[in-house]
Protein backbone atom coordinates (compact mmCIF):
# COMPACT_ATOMS: atom_id res chain seq x y z
CA UNK A 1 0.00 0.00 0.00
CA UNK A 2 1.81 3.08 -0.77
CA UNK A 3 1.78 5.70 2.31
CA UNK A 4 -0.09 9.47 1.86
CA UNK A 5 0.21 12.36 4.13
CA UNK A 6 -2.40 13.69 6.46
CA UNK A 7 -2.89 16.57 3.95
CA UNK A 8 -4.16 13.83 1.41
CA UNK A 9 -6.05 12.21 3.35
CA UNK A 10 -8.65 15.08 4.12
CA UNK A 11 -9.05 15.46 0.45
CA UNK A 12 -10.32 11.73 -0.12
CA UNK A 13 -12.61 12.00 2.99
CA UNK A 14 -14.05 15.41 1.91
CA UNK A 15 -14.67 13.74 -2.10
CA UNK A 16 -16.47 10.97 -0.23
CA UNK A 17 -19.00 13.22 1.97
CA UNK A 18 -17.16 14.01 5.19
CA UNK A 19 -17.73 16.93 6.43
CA UNK A 20 -14.34 19.16 8.71
CA UNK A 21 -15.78 20.00 11.97
CA UNK A 22 -13.34 20.87 13.74
CA UNK A 23 -9.52 21.19 14.21
CA UNK A 24 -7.82 20.21 17.37
CA UNK A 25 -4.18 21.22 17.60
CA UNK A 26 -2.60 19.04 14.11
CA UNK A 27 -5.45 16.85 14.23
CA UNK A 28 -8.68 17.22 11.95
CA UNK A 29 -11.68 16.06 12.99
CA UNK A 30 -14.44 14.97 10.36
CA UNK A 31 -17.96 13.87 10.13
CA UNK A 32 -20.57 12.57 8.04
CA UNK A 33 -23.98 12.95 8.07
CA UNK A 34 -26.04 9.49 9.20
CA UNK A 35 -22.87 7.83 10.42
CA UNK A 36 -21.87 8.02 14.36
CA UNK A 37 -17.94 7.53 13.72
CA UNK A 38 -15.67 10.45 14.64
CA UNK A 39 -12.21 10.24 12.19
CA UNK A 40 -9.33 11.50 13.84
CA UNK A 41 -6.54 12.86 11.07
CA UNK A 42 -3.10 14.02 11.93
CA UNK A 43 -1.77 16.37 9.91
CA UNK A 44 1.84 16.69 10.94
CA UNK A 45 3.93 19.59 8.73
CA UNK A 46 3.07 17.40 5.63
CA UNK A 47 4.21 13.66 6.64
CA UNK A 48 3.20 10.13 5.65
CA UNK A 49 0.64 8.71 7.91
CA UNK A 50 1.29 5.32 9.22
CA UNK A 51 0.62 2.12 8.03
CA UNK A 52 -1.48 0.81 10.41
CA UNK A 53 -3.20 4.39 11.11
CA UNK A 54 -3.90 4.37 7.17
CA UNK A 55 -5.71 1.16 7.30
CA UNK A 56 -7.55 1.61 10.39
CA UNK A 57 -9.05 4.87 9.24
CA UNK A 58 -9.46 3.66 5.40
CA UNK A 59 -11.42 0.74 7.55
CA UNK A 60 -13.81 3.11 9.37
CA UNK A 61 -14.70 4.85 6.33
CA UNK A 62 -14.88 2.35 3.27
CA UNK A 63 -12.26 3.28 1.16
CA UNK A 64 -10.44 0.90 -0.81
CA UNK A 65 -6.92 0.90 -1.54
CA UNK A 66 -7.44 2.09 -5.27
CA UNK A 67 -8.98 5.22 -3.64
CA UNK A 68 -6.29 6.25 -2.82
Amino acid sequence: MKSISGKHLCRILERAGWQLKKVHGSHYVYMKDGRIERISIPVHANKDLKRGMLTAIMKIVGLEKSDL
